[in-house]
């Protein structure tokens, strides 16, 4: 019965996609779109994330020729796949892939935090990408130093090395070492930061992930010497906002320079766990250039389906200054999704959920783009399920 109904259900979703996407079509479905309709095209966003994951995999232990040989390898993958926008992960740990007058050298692409980098690698990525007609959003996490509660692994190189002990840094036992977002030092550590990103490098974008609050103790000394003068949640908020602003305001001071956020796809959630005020960003200036939430679902997901979700996020952004990107989860194709209860099997009965996620996704107002988490599921085989490489063939097809 289960069976039957999905099938039902199925044919229902079929039907309204059709409905919604023949007004586009000019002979037969999806076979060709109008002239205004291929410009716009041109012009949508088609990113890429390419995590430390990615990075430590393809660049730490290589010497110079192999790890550069890999980074063109990787943009001409893009290339061949029509995607136009590299969100590379330059600081995960409170380092970076590049030389920087304020945080060692990533363990990423070093055997050890703080040793000579080979080269520039952020510098290589953008000189071959930007060859190549790609841009290059260079993705920073904010918060977290170590994934390790071994304070002895962070260099002393590191600005998260002089605050160990003290109430400004907390370890957190369970997670590894993070700053606390409350902290005006710390917020000062990251706005010079990317202020440095930004003066000495042609980057098109600064890009943060959804990782805004690493835990629910670690400002909790700093709340109380505010005087609790407002809710423990409007306190998180209010330094989220804060550094925000003061970001937005040193990446604008360099023009065609954006600043994005991938926040999580469920709003509740961003306020609730994150204290990531996405409503705020979507509807005023000066927070970000545009959101693009991490929209991982698929058409059956119980609690949330994608189109109600892709619906709910055009309701919110309504600055005509703010951009609307979703990102999609190419990791999940041909996976069972577990938290999709009584959808869980989506990703491994379909093999064009993603196509059709961009093909609707165009009808949306504030729409300009998407993005695919993350790049090895492009390319790995021992990643990819057989619904993967369908998935990627069906995707490619509108996207030539």
């Amino acid at each position: 019965m289960v069976i039957i109904m999905r099938k039902i259900s199925f044919f229902i979703l079929s039907i309204l996609t059709i409905l919604f996407l023949l007004p586009f079509c000019e002979k037969g479905l999806l076979s060709s779109f109008d002239k205004k309709k291929v410009e716009e095209e041109k012009k949508e966003v088609r990113g890429v994330f390419l995590s430390y994951i990615e990075l430590k995999k393809y660049l730490n232990g290589k010497g110079e020729e192999e790890s550069k040989k890999n980074i063109r390898k990787i943009i001409t993958t893009m290339k061949d796949h029509s995607f136009n926008l590299l969100i590379l992960q330059v600081r995960s740990f409170s380092d970076a892939i590049y030389p920087s007058s304020l945080f060692p050298s990533s363990k990423v692409v070093v055997s050890k935090e703080g040793e000579p980098l080979l080269y520039d690698y952020l510098d290589y990525f953008l000189k071959v990408a930007h060859q190549e007609g790609i841009l290059v959003h260079t993705w920073v996490n904010l918060y977290r130093i170590s994934s390790s509660t071994d304070t002895s692994l962070i260099s002393t190189k590191n600005p998260a090395y002089s605050l160990l002990g003290t109430k400004h840094t907390e370890v957190i036992p369970e997670k590894g070492v993070y700053y606390n977002p409350a902290s005006e030092r710390v917020k000062k550590i990251i706005i010079k930061g990317i202020e440095e990103l930004v003066q000495n490098y042609d980057i098109d974008g600064i890009h943060f992930d959804d990782y805004f609050y690493p835990s629910e103790t670690i400002d909790l000394i700093s709340y109380e010497e505010s005087g609790k003068k407002m809710s423990i949640s409007d306190f998180r908020m209010y330094h989220i906002n804060d550094l925000l602003r003061q970001v937005y305001k040193i990446v604008h001071q360099k023009k065609n320079v954006l600043l994005g956020i991938s926040p999580q796809g469920n709003i509740d959630n961003n306020y609730q766990m994150e204290y990531a005020d996405v409503k705020r960003w979507g509807k005023e200036s000066g927070y970000v250039d545009y959101l693009m939430p991490q929209v991982y679902y698929g058409f059956f997901n119980e609690t949330k389906p994608y189109y109600s979700v892709v619906k709910e996020w055009e309701e919110i952004v309504t600055n005509p200054k703010v951009s609307l990107y979703f990102t999609l989860a190419l990791y999940k194709t041909g996976v069972v999704d577990t938290f999709a209860r009584s959808g869980a099997n989506e990703w491994i009965e379909e093999n064009d959920i993603l196509k059709k996620e961009v093909l609707i996704a165009r009808g949306i107002s504030k729409y300009k783009g998407f993005s695919l988490f993350r790049y090895d599921y492009l390319v790995d085989s021992t990643l990819q399920a057989e619904n993967t490489v369908k998935e990627i063939k069906n995707l490619k097809e509108i996207l030539t």
